[in-house]
């Protein structure tokens, strides 16, 4: 269930980073969201915690004081919470998009001389280099979204920081193709990982954020995450498999 809090004492992003840091490491805590300008946040919460638990978790420059848990703000309706007008389909609109963009490109790059091998190297380099773009956009605000699913970010919290950057390099390792063997092995590892944390989330029936396009487009956790991560494993598979 969703709670709506007054928070004050935020300046800046850093403190809307810090906010989201120190409530989403509550155990029952599902899903945390902090709108600066509305001096708001909104929990997702599996139990209900009393106020005092919130105010001992965050810094003491800031105070939380509950407010009407029933009534969406017109920014916190329309950002990252699942509201329940909107399609699951409507809310995987600019996932969709992506994904057919970096296909329809690793297509033309390919269409005169077509090697099927080529044409997954291609779509595997766009896609770490334009899902990373994103993820670039708020590296403070990322960690915190990726480590509420993904297993090894959740146990290694550097790990989710860089992780946007294992993306870039990755990207244009394919795209250059500069060992495409170890980009391959390492595409399966941390994609295998975020996969199995993905598969519980849905599995529990959690409504969690997908990190996988950054923080900037409020993405829903859902089979399209799964199926978008076990495409990229698949290809890397039959590559390895082929030999290149």
């Amino acid at each position: 269930m969703k709670h709506f809090f007054k928070i004050t004492g935020m300046t800046c992003k850093s403190c809307k980073a810090s906010v989201e840091k120190h409530i989403s490491q509550l155990k029952s805590v599902i899903d945390v969201e902090v709108y600066i300008d509305k001096e708001e946040v909104v929990i997702e919460m599996s139990d209900y915690m009393a106020i005092d638990k919130l105010q001992r978790a965050i810094p003491e420059k800031y105070t939380i004081t509950e407010i009407n848990s029933q009534k969406l703000t017109t920014e916190s309706s329309t950002s990252g919470f699942k509201v329940s007008e909107d399609s699951k389909l409507k809310q995987l609109k600019p996932l969709f998009l992506i994904i057919f963009y970096i296909l329809i490109s690793s297509v033309l790059l390919n269409y005169k001389n077509w090697n099927w091998i080529d044409f997954m190297i291609d779509f595997m380099g766009l896609f770490y280099i334009i899902f990373s773009f994103f993820k670039m956009l708020d590296l403070k605000g990322f960690p915190n979204s990726f480590r509420m699913y993904d297993p090894l970010a959740k146990r290694i919290p550097i790990y989710a920081k860089v992780y946007p950057f294992i993306e870039t390099v990755l990207g244009l390792m394919f795209l250059m193709r500069f060992e495409i063997t170890i980009a391959l092995w390492i595409t399966i590892f941390v994609l295998g990982t975020t996969t199995i944390g993905v598969t519980k989330v849905l599995l529990n029936k959690k409504s969690l954020r997908c990190a996988c396009l950054g923080t900037t487009l409020k993405l829903p956790m859902s089979e399209a995450t799964f199926i978008e991560n076990t495409i990229m494993i698949v290809m890397a598979t039959l590559m390895l498999i082929d030999g290149l």
